[in-house]
């Protein structure tokens, strides 16, 4: 399972719940519904078919609703126009007949957010104006570039700040619906400062909802600003279609690699979008250089990777998830996992949280632990854990079903459905037989288990166990720190010494000096006889064997032969042989 998420957009390729059972099947982590296409109707369909295909896949496939946000837009034209080089074009806040060499566009306030000399870009770039004089509402422009334009085609200012209203009121409506249908994160278009954030979640509360908000960084000042943006949203999205629209194209490299480091610092996910296959729109399989760009996203330590119109209208969506779900296995595989959590100490935080994560990271590169349990409920815990990038895998166990479906996002996390606990132990035992059960550890394996007291409490990461995956059968007073296995040897009698295996585990009632001899030859000892000042349990420290003490009846529980592994730092025992000793 890789550690990389991908986001897959749904649109008019996807039109029923088995084709999106595929895609969860090929590796989609979360669906995304982009608001910007389609109308209500059709985002509600879309948004049924991902809850009825995580029903078919009993998945828990998280649902991203992309909002349009604070766009200038060209007003509805009678039919599309060609703009040619050297042409004056008049720029209105009213409909205008492109015939008479003027345009219409959505923002009153235009004409005072431009300079003379500036550019206007049209249709994503595509098309390139310039401002030759301002006359109160109305903007001259000469065409650079030409082409054909038509309406609802994006209009962007590069490099100047635009003072749109960070929410329209169709916005404001979306969030409400998201809420309602009960989807996972609102990823916010256009954020240019913490405010527009914090607008967002007064929305989502003022509507009940509980949704994470992922801040779209699109322009420069979302850039400049984005220490105090990722402080008050739950991730970042680098959308580098319109950066590079608002920004040159050979800076948007050099800010994605910003971004992300920044993201994974603050310990927030972070996705990579637009134009990661854009070649497979079309064609059946992707450039070298798209292939590049997916690994280079990887390694810069993005969270998620996020396909657009290669799954909403490509011609091989789900070629597309495939490929990127092989991509991400070939380039984690490449990793430097050490380095890694190596430069995660250099910018660890002198907090109990951030102390605790990063010992679980250490403590399971150190055992070459099978995986990192994090019982956690409002995913806190998973996602500090997360920040450090461990190698082994990150099983988050939550009882609250939004922590699951939002740690879906969170590179290297698992994340697991419980029942609510009621003590810790109850808490780390339920947590293990989740992962037990959704087969990702099994006995034998060694884990480390980080969670926080008092449980059900937000943000309190501040305990870790070292567990070997058991199913425990018995427990006694453990003497030693050692575990190991062995075929049982029932000793009833002086008889019973004769022919004894060398990996033998004796079961009596109790020890005496007369078996000295007969101790020295075997791995491990479980006694009926109860203390730690017992002669079982004397002859086991000086030994250096792990003993069980005070085993009601183990003569007559135990069977020769039987294979048990005993834990002297536990006192547990269990049946079979474990690996991860």
């Amino acid at each position: 399972m890789n550690k990389t998420k991908i986001i897959a957009t749904l649109g008019p390729q996807c039109q029923t719940a088995d084709q999106l059972v595929e895609f969860i099947a090929a590796g989609m982590n979360v669906a995304r519904i982009n608001l910007s296409h389609g109308d209500r109707d059709s985002h509600l369909r879309l948004i049924q078919l991902v809850k009825e295909a995580r029903q078919h896949a009993s998945s828990d496939t998280a649902i991203l609703l992309d909002t349009r946000g604070p766009e200038m837009q060209v007003q509805e034209m009678k039919e599309a126009v060609d703009l040619v080089n050297g042409q004056e074009l008049t720029i209105c806040p009213t409909p205008e007949d492109p015939a008479t060499g003027r345009i219409g566009i959505n923002y009153p306030g235009f004409a005072r957010d431009v300079t003379l000399g500036c550019k206007v870009l049209l249709d994503d770039g595509k098309l390139l104006l310039e401002v030759t004089a301002i006359d109160g509402n109305e903007v001259k422009t000469r065409v650079v570039a030409g082409g054909k334009l038509s309406s609802r085609k994006r209009v962007a200012l590069p490099g100047l700040a635009v003072n749109l209203p960070s929410l329209s009121e169709e916005d404001e409506a979306d969030i409400a619906f998201g809420v309602q249908q009960g989807v996972d994160f609102i990823a916010a278009s256009f954020v240019r400062q913490a405010d527009d954030v914090w607008a967002v979640r007064r929305i989502i509360e003022d509507n009940g909802g509980q949704q994470a908000i992922i801040a779209k960084i699109e322009n420069r000042q979302g850039v400049e600003n984005i220490d105090r943006i990722l402080k008050a949203a739950d991730g970042l999205m680098v959308a580098r279609g319109d950066l590079g629209v608002e920004m040159p194209a050979e800076e948007v490299p050099v800010i994605q690699k910003r971004l992300i480091r920044a993201a994974n610092l603050a310990g927030k996910p972070v996705i990579t979008a637009t134009q990661m296959l854009e070649s497979m729109i079309v064609n059946p399989s992707p450039t070298r250089a798209e292939a590049s760009d997916v690994t280079n996203a990887i390694f810069d330590g993005t969270d998620a990777v996020m396909l657009s119109a290669e799954t909403a209208v490509g011609h091989n969506p789900l070629a597309a998830i495939r490929f990127l779900t092989r991509c991400a296995a070939i380039s984690e595989s490449s990793l430097d996992y050490d380095d890694i959590l190596a430069n995660g100490l250099r910018h660890r935080r002198a907090v109990v949280t951030d102390a605790i994560s990063y010992a679980s990271c250490a403590t399971a590169a150190d055992l070459e632990a099978a995986a990192i349990i994090a019982t956690t409920s409002s995913g806190s815990t998973a996602r500090m854990v997360a920040r450090y990038r461990p190698k082994a895998p990150i099983i988050a166990v939550s009882p609250n079903i939004t922590t699951v479906r939002q740690l879906q996002l969170v590179r290297g996390v698992m994340p697991l459905l419980s029942a609510p606990a009621t003590s810790m132990d109850e808490q780390l035992d339920m947590s293990i037989h989740a992962a037990t059960q959704a087969e990702l550890v099994q006995n034998g394996d060694l884990v480390v288990i980080t969670a926080g007291l008092p449980i059900q409490t937000k943000g309190t990461t501040n305990m870790l166990k070292v567990h070997t995956v058991a199913d425990v059968c018995f427990t006694g007073q453990g003497i030693g720190t050692t575990m190991t296995d062995g075929e049982v040897r029932v000793i009833l009698s002086e008889e019973d010494w004769k022919d004894i295996p060398q990996n033998a585990i004796v079961v009596l009632d109790g020890t005496d000096h007369s078996m000295l001899d007969n101790l020295t030859r075997v791995r491990g000892i479980i006694a009926e006889q109860p203390g730690l000042t017992s002669h079982a349990a004397i002859i086991g420290r000086e030994l250096e064997i792990p003993v069980i003490c005070n085993v009601t009846n183990a003569t007559k529980i135990f069977e020769n032969g039987q294979t048990v592994t005993i834990d002297g730092s536990t006192g547990q025992i269990c049946y079979g042989s474990l690996r991860g000793q």
